[in-house]
Order: C-alpha cells, then structure tokens, then sequence
C-alpha cells in the first residue's frame, strides 16, 4: 500500500499520493501531475495518463489513483523551464511519461531521484529541481525573498511582519512603489504570494502532526476556519483529506 508523503523545499513543494480527489481551485503554482505506470487520471473532466503541466493561476480539478503532484513557483529556475514548455498555453500534455516505481519514496532525497528522470526527459537540468532557485533579478526583492525562505528551516515569521508598508520601508521604499516592483519582478501580487507561503507554512506543520488549529497559529491565519478555507481554496480539498492522502504516517 503506498503511503503518500510531502516535502516542501525552497520553490517546490513534492507530493507522492494516492486517491487524491481535488475539486475546483487554482494557486500561484505551476503544477505537474506524473502519474504512477498503468494508472490514468482525470484532470477538469477529461481522463488522461502520463505527464501533464498546468499552468500558474489555472483553475482545474483533478482525480488521481497514485502519482506525483509537483508545484512549483514560477519565477524558480524550475518554474522559468516549465513556463518556457507552456509556451502559454494553460497546459500540456505528454502521453509516455509515467513513473515505474511501485513503492513510495522514503525521504526528499529519494523522491528527488525519482523525479529527475522525468525532467531530464523534458530537457531540463535535474539541478533545477534540487537547488531551485529564484531567478528575480533586483537585489531588493531576492533579499526579501531569502528572508522568507527562512520559513523552511525555522520557525514560520508571523505576517504581521510581513505587512506592505513595512516591508517597503525596510527596503527604502515607498509602499505603492514596493508592490508595483514585487508583482514585476515575481509577476504575482504581494498578498497572494505572501498567502502561498503562509500555506507552506501551514502544511509542514500539518506534516509535523500538529491540528489544523495549531497549524493556523503557526503560519499566522486568523483561526482555524481561515486556514481551512484558504487550504480548500488553494488545494480543492478539505484539511482532512490532506491528511489523509499527502501526509506520511507512522
């Protein structure tokens, strides 16, 4: 039986699950959808099988028996290549590419192995997967964006931190002119972007075990309520059924 596990690094979260049922959403993510050998899937009522890349802010639904899911977010060396292949198009589609592989993968080093094939097959660098990072230009806002990239190796920094004004001050700017260069340099608004990684934050404390009520106070959402549904929102599914088809179990 495969048990699904999540890693979320720098850029890129990594999902191997199964019986995933995903109603209508979309999120700042491009996403790729590998399914497992001999498995089909449906993707906004069409059924399909091998890969298949979905473009950043695209609504869509999605059932899958077992397989990847891999989001990426789009200013990341990884998020550029995948761009470059829609050639903006909302999604493409790949017959033969299916992963052979029966058991789940142990760690985030397995499943990085077991995923660069698959982006060696669409000719680009495994390195973009495993060091995936952003390609932003402007020194001001790749610094604000390390900063938040602290999240994945410490403690989620609440977002009251993380307010506009704030943020554009200690970047001698002035608010209006701070928005305007993050969504030109990102190509996503401050806020949403911001609320993407608060989820992050928000599922690798579900990771850990902790409730969805903790898990809201860590990333910083209001209450419980708030983070789930923003969570359905954003993943087209319930907290609950996140548990159970991404989350490892003992």
């Amino acid at each position: 039986m495969i048990v699904p596990t999540v890693w979320i690094d720098v850029g890129v979260v990594l999902i191997y699950g199964s019986h995933i049922d995903a109603d209508y959403h979309q999120h700042v993510a491009l996403q790729v959808i590998w399914p497992q050998h001999g498995h089909t899937y449906e993707l906004s009522g069409n059924t399909l099988h091998g890969l298949t890349i979905i473009a950043s802010k695209q609504s869509h639904c999605l059932r899958i028996q077992k397989g990847w899911i891999v989001l990426v977010e789009p200013t990341s060396r990884l998020g550029e290549q995948l761009t470059t292949l829609l050639k903006a198009q909302p999604f493409l589609h790949v017959d033969d590419s299916a992963d052979k592989s029966m058991r789940s993968p142990k760690d985030k080093e397995e499943a990085y192995d077991r995923l660069s094939p698959l982006f060696q097959s669409l000719s680009i660098d495994s390195t973009s997967l495993r060091l995936n990072q952003s390609l932003v230009t402007d020194r001001r806002i790749q610094c604000l964006l390390n900063e938040l990239n602290t999240c994945f190796a410490a403690e989620c920094i609440k977002p009251k931190h993380w307010r506009a004004a704030d943020v554009a001050q200690t970047l001698h700017l002035c608010e209006s002119r701070f928005l305007h260069l993050f969504k030109a340099q990102i190509g996503i608004a401050w806020r949403p972007f911001l609320l993407w990684r608060r989820l992050n934050c928000a599922l690798q404390a579900l990771i850990k075990g902790c409730s969805a009520t903790d898990a809201a106070y860590i990333a910083g959402f209001s209450d419980g309520a708030h983070l789930s549904r923003t969570f359905r929102a954003t993943f087209g599914m319930s907290i609950v059924q996140a548990k159970t088809n991404w989350v490892t179990k003992d």
